[in-house]
């Protein structure tokens, strides 16, 4: 689960650093939800819509 949102920034050609500035999210909770250090379940719907919408997606994408 913690891997579909790196897939799905890498798949977009994104760097965690363009994904941070795109969402307006840090760069090292982007990291952490990456990594599974921030568990993505948990997220607030406005972080994951604003992530979402960066990577051209819709928020339940995040975690499938």
């Amino acid at each position: 689960m913690t891997n579909r949102l790196r897939e799905l920034r890498k798949a977009k050609g994104l760097t965690q650093t363009q994904l941070a500035e795109l969402s307006n999210i840090p760069q090292p909770n982007i990291s952490e939800y990456e990594s599974g250090a921030r568990n993505l379940d948990l997220m607030t719907l406005a972080v994951a819509k604003r992530l979402a919408k960066a990577l051209g997606t819709t928020p339940d994408k995040l975690t499938d």
